[in-house]
């Protein structure tokens, strides 16, 4: 498949699948507790302040993780290049204007959205609308 490397061919492509399990967005600063769910997490990040990790909502419940805000995950298929400009943009707006909070994680194949669990039906409904609106299928 190849690549998609403009905000519109983006977006037509993206085709949101809602991913299932639950999730947190996590931190810390010990290091046996690092290694233990670094194999487990979905994403890791390194910041000044501590390892920002994407857990399943059961293992950071079970490791004493703040689990206040439980999210989804809707993945965008299309494959879009690392180049790509706009795809970000259109979907947080999209959400923003429904009045959905959502968390961007890029990856090296797909583009994906983290939404509070409460918002999972409104959060695809506004993006398989923005993806009809360029003429998506």
């Amino acid at each position: 498949m190849a690549l998609a490397h403009t905000a519109s061919e983006m977006i037509k492509g993206m085709s949101p699948r809602l991913r299932s399990g639950r999730f947190v967005f996590a931190t810390t600063t010990d290091p046996d507790q690092a290694a233990r769910l670094i194999s487990e997490a979905l994403c890791i990040y390194r910041e000044a302040e501590g390892l920002s990790l994407i857990l399943p909502l059961a293992l950071a419940s079970r490791e004493g993780l703040a689990c206040d805000l439980p999210m989804i995950c809707i993945t965008l298929e299309v494959f879009s290049a690392l180049q790509g400009v706009g795809l970000t943009a259109a979907v947080s707006a999209a959400l923003a204007g429904q009045g959905i909070p959502c968390n961007m994680v890029a990856a090296y194949h797909h583009d994906h959205v983290f939404v509070p669990e409460s918002h999972s039906g409104e959060a695809m409904r506004a993006l398989i609308e923005l993806q009809a609106g360029q003429g998506g299928d």
